[in-house]
């Protein structure tokens, strides 16, 4: 019994470094908990006298069976109905102790990670965000190091080239969130025009189970319609919207009948907004519990 205890309490020690990696690697909030239980049911089964670092121990498990759903979940991604997005959580709270948040953490980071094999995804995550060694890295993919660092330098090449060279500020992003929630609920065309830039993409996630426009939306001017036109016919008028931090990024959160209904985060480039993340999907918005108390 005080083994399993001590087991117990060493698992929770890192359980947040291990949820970290899992959902960054799965972009789902459930997905991550269940790589986690099966993790703990691992450690369980273990040997003690064979370990020499816990930390490392439960990092490579988590790794691995993330690399293993990925390859697996291949399809099931390729046949989702419409455009898939990562599960939003709130960093502010944080209810399930990210321990890091950070760009890494962004929407549109894990996009960008979604384009990427799931080697390349998890050696990128265990090197850039968590600053493993390439000793460790290579134990747990079972390969050398010189291999694992061609890989990191592959996964950065694919995401150089995707990614901003400069980040907006911290109030620079509440700016534009605070001024695109006040042209979206007036119904302000040419003010939301001007919020966005010129290569503007719109994407939305309802997974079939929800509203949402089932293809990519391009240019200023068009998504700019989508969103006060397409959608407003598609989403209820009665909605309550919240301001959260989602991602580690300003966002709003609507609520219909106390539950949430929608998450809009943007991703900020040169101060205009290049892209808008809407995600519908009831299954990925069900643990973002129900309508919070007004701010005083």
């Amino acid at each position: 019994m005080e083994q399993n205890e001590d087991r117990l309490a060493a698992f929770h020690r890192y359980r947040g470094v291990l949820f970290s990696i899992a959902y960054r690697m799965l972009g789902s909030v459930a997905d991550a908990e269940d790589i986690l239980q099966e993790a703990f049911i691992r450690w369980q089964r273990s040997d003690a006298s064979e370990i020499q670092s816990t930390r490392a121990f439960l990092v490579t498990i988590v790794s691995r069976l993330c690399i293993n759903y990925l390859q697996s979940a291949r399809v099931q991604r390729e046949e989702y109905f419409g455009q898939w997005l990562p599960e939003p959580v709130l960093t502010d709270p944080d209810p399930f102790s990210m321990v890091r948040v950070d760009e890494s953490l962004s929407m549109a980071f894990l996009v960008l990670l979604e384009r990427l094999t799931p080697q390349e995804r998890a050696v990128l995550i265990l090197r850039e965000v968590f600053d493993c060694d390439y000793a460790d890295i290579a134990r747990t993919l079972g390969k050398d190091e010189a291999n694992c660092r061609q890989i990191l330098r592959r996964a950065r090449e694919h995401i150089a080239e995707m990614r901003p060279r400069f980040q907006a500020s911290p109030q620079q992003k509440e700016q534009l969130m605070a001024e695109f929630m006040r042209a979206t609920s007036t119904g302000d065309l040419d003010g939301l025009v001007a919020l966005l830039s010129s290569d503007a993409v719109l994407h939305s996630d309802g997974g079939g189970k929800a509203p949402a426009l089932p293809n990519l939306v391009h240019g200023a001017d068009n998504v700019a319609r989508a969103i006060l036109g397409g959608l407003a016919r598609l989403v209820p008028r009665n909605l309550t919207p919240r301001l959260a931090q989602i991602n580690g990024e300003p966002g709003v959160v609507s609520y219909l009948n106390g539950r949430a209904f929608a998450v809009v985060t943007l991703d900020i480039v040169q101060g205009h907004i290049r892209t808008v993340y809407i995600v519908t999907n009831p299954e990925k918005l069900a643990h973002l519990g129900d309508l919070p108390a007004p701010p005083c």
